[in-house]
């Protein structure tokens, strides 16, 4: 652990994937921060083709990354778009820290996913569990290239000192989610089929699976909070996992949003669906002695997220 905080104030800080979900998160956070900040959209510089990103670096020389760029989505996405998931990904990830060590930049964070630990590894999941066994078959190209990343920035430490961290956080939701009705992830999935079902007055919404699974959901700006924290205070080769702790089963959670919504009909299970991995849940036990915990509760995430689609999609 360092014992100095790294100084974010006055520094050029640049975001990449600030159009996503956790680049925005980061992007209103780092605003109550005395930063510089740099974005740059995809039809200026598309962080897949090399000699515009080394291009950018060297102009730019940002002092400080955050990595929040990814092709991401849900289970079909992932299992159908195979080869852009593990192109796209690796590609990214391959020219942004490199591109940050050729220009000396003091400090990278590197966003990976839950999807990086085995499918049937121990839970809650520890940060020491990635690479001890077969990934989730459905999104192994989008892990496989997270994981290079993950290596990457270890590599990086190791031979060139470079000050590159890496975090993990857990499912997300909040503003910017993609309400795609295919490629979306459960969260943004659910709002909007609830939303949906009240307007048109639809009196059963069915969710996929069992309804069994759990899984752990986290505020995206709590997200933001927490990289800010650790790219101040953290400096070490471990991953940090980033969530809240605890979980909850798809049933209860799609209750949740229900009520979130005002959705008041019936909820059923298409148990003929994949359910994906019967749990993840996160150890957080590394983030929590930094001194750092989650604090919105699910119950008012969900209601602002809610809020956040209805501006987003209908204001």
């Amino acid at each position: 652990m360092a014992n100095t905080p790294f100084e974010l104030k006055g520094k050029s800080v640049f975001v990449a994937g600030h159009k996503g979900m956790v680049g925005g998160a980061l992007v209103r956070r780092l605003a109550q921060e005395n930063v510089a900040l740099l974005t740059v959209g995809r039809s200026e510089v598309d962080l897949r083709d090399q000699a515009a990103v080394f291009a950018w670096f060297a102009k730019n020389r940002p002092q400080v990354v955050f990595l929040a760029a990814a092709k991401v989505g849900g289970i079909i996405a992932n299992n159908t778009l195979r080869g852009e998931f593990i192109y796209d990904n690796l590609i990214i990830a391959t020219n942004v820290i490199h591109a940050a060590h050729v220009n000396g930049a003091q400090k990278l964070m590197f966003l990976g996913s839950s999807c990086i630990y085995p499918k049937l590894a121990p839970q809650p999941l520890r940060e020491d569990s990635m690479l001890t066994g077969p990934l989730e078959p459905t999104n192994e190209p989008y892990a496989i290239a997270k994981i290079a990343g993950i290596k990457m920035v270890e590599a990086y430490r190791s031979q060139y000192g470079c000050d590159f961290i890496n975090v993990m956080p857990t499912n997300l939701y909040g503003p910017g989610d993609n309400y795609h009705p295919e490629y979306s992830h459960v969260v943004a999935a659910l709002i909007r089929r609830f939303h949906e079902a009240k307007l048109s007055g639809i009196t059963n919404v069915v969710v996929w699976g069992t309804g069994t699974p759990r899984r752990e959901f986290l505020y995206v700006d709590d997200l933001a909070d927490a990289c800010i924290r650790l790219m101040r205070d953290y400096s070490g080769d471990e991953l940090i996992n980033i969530g809240t702790g605890e979980d909850i089963t798809i049933a209860e959670f799609a209750r949740v949003v229900a009520a979130a919504v005002g959705y008041t009909g019936d909820i059923s299970f298409d148990t003929s669906k994949p359910d994906g991995t019967p749990r993840k849940w996160l150890d957080v036990s590394r983030l929590a002695k930094l001194g750092w915990r989650a604090r919105t509760s699910l119950e008012d995430g969900i209601k602002l997220a809610y809020k956040a689609y209805l501006s987003e999609h209908h204001g």
